[in-house]
């Protein structure tokens, strides 16, 4: 429970090795996915996190080796948040800008597939926008979290 087979600093060089290809892959793999979890996003996340386990203690289940690797996910988690907080452009690097899907009614479809979002990822948007139609749309923003916001356009007070 307390002896583990490698060495203290191996799991800690796994570990930041694996969160960082993590988290490439899971930028890589476009906004939607981080923001909109669907029900094979999740089967994907937790496969990952059993597929890198091993790769992260190699074959080590000592409880010290684990709270090693733990340690080490937690300080590049912080690590990070502290890097994107403090430089905007590593923050852009990781998180991305927002981008315009729909600007005055006209709908981006480069992005849309870029993002792999269907026409009924957008409809579904736009009505918890509060928007049926795509001509109410000033503008729809996807954000860096995957998540899309609506701005109506402005009804004339006299109709």
């Amino acid at each position: 429970m307390w002896t583990t087979s490698v060495p203290w600093w191996e799991f800690v060089l796994r570990g930041v090795i694996v969160y960082v290809f993590l988290l490439v892959f899971l930028r890589l793999t476009g906004k939607r996915q981080t923001g909109q979890f669907a029900p094979f996003d999740l089967i994907l996340l937790l496969i990952l996190s059993n597929a890198v386990q091993n790769s992260m203690n190699a074959g080590d289940n000592s409880l010290v080796g684990g709270l090693i690797s733990a340690t080490t996910l937690i300080v590049c988690h912080v690590v990070l948040a502290q890097l994107t907080f403090r430089f905007k452009r590593v923050e852009r690097l990781i998180d991305g800008t927002p981008q315009v899907l729909v600007q005055e009614g006209q709908v981006n479809s480069a992005l849309m597939r870029k993002e792999l979002l269907s026409a009924d990822d957008l409809e579904a948007a736009l009505r918890a926008g509060g928007c049926l139609h795509l001509h109410e749309v000033e503008r729809a923003t996807i954000e860096t979290n995957g998540q899309i916001t609506v701005v109506l356009r402005r009804r004339d007070s006299q109709g």
